[in-house]
């Protein structure tokens, strides 16, 4: 065989193999896809109209609201300890206040200037958690938590989402109200309170 078309032969094989690896690369990071629907990823922060009923943007306008408006008023001296009571939803649909509510306490957490304790939802899971620790004599001596250190919630937080909706034969109106308020646990006043209102209008 000639050196010129051995070499050749060579490059061949070699671009063979760069192109498997290419091709192997692509299998590392499949793209799933179905013959009668695409689904496409999309802005999270995005406005959201696709109906006029309770949605993402709602949430994230109550949440970028309440969060503001509590971080200003410089209530939170000292990172006091705050709990979550009741959110409750007066509307007509089925909307989870506790999402709403899990987005402020995530800001808020994440700004360092608050600390939360467990909510009466929560609390549950933590008396099992400290049973089992305790109770159950799995657990070497001096590493389990004590029972009867918790920290009591300073303040807690309380609230209510509404909605009056109208609508004809042309037009169907929805607005929302949601009330957030902070009370002081031990002195039973409200410290602190704020409201969103959304109004969305749909034309037929």
């Amino acid at each position: 065989m000639q050196p010129t078309r051995r070499i050749s032969l060579l490059c061949l094989a070699g671009l063979a193999v760069l192109a498997t690896g290419c091709e192997t690369n692509k299998v590392s990071s499949p793209v799933i896809r179905f013959d009668r629907q695409t689904t496409n990823y999309g802005d999270a922060k995005g406005v959201e109209l696709v109906t006029n009923e309770f949605g993402s943007t709602d949430l994230q306008m109550i949440a970028e609201k309440m969060t503001g408006s509590l971080l200003e008023t410089g209530i939170f001296q000292g990172r006091p300890t705050v709990t979550i009571s009741t959110v409750k939803n007066k509307t007509s649909e089925y909307i989870d206040t506790t999402n709403v509510m899990n987005s402020i306490q995530t800001a808020l957490v994440k700004s360092g200037k608050v600390r939360f304790t467990r909510s009466i939802q929560e609390m549950q899971a933590g008396v099992d958690e400290l049973t089992r620790q305790n109770q159950s004599g799995l657990y070497k001596q001096g590493t389990t938590a004590k029972v009867g250190n918790m920290t009591a919630a300073k303040f807690s937080v309380e609230g209510e989402l509404t909605s009056i909706v109208k609508q004809n034969s042309q037009t169907k109106d929805v607005y929302y109200k949601f009330t957030l308020k902070l009370f002081d646990v031990s002195e039973g006043t409200i410290e602190w309170q704020d409201e969103k209102e959304i109004r969305k209008t749909t034309k037929k």
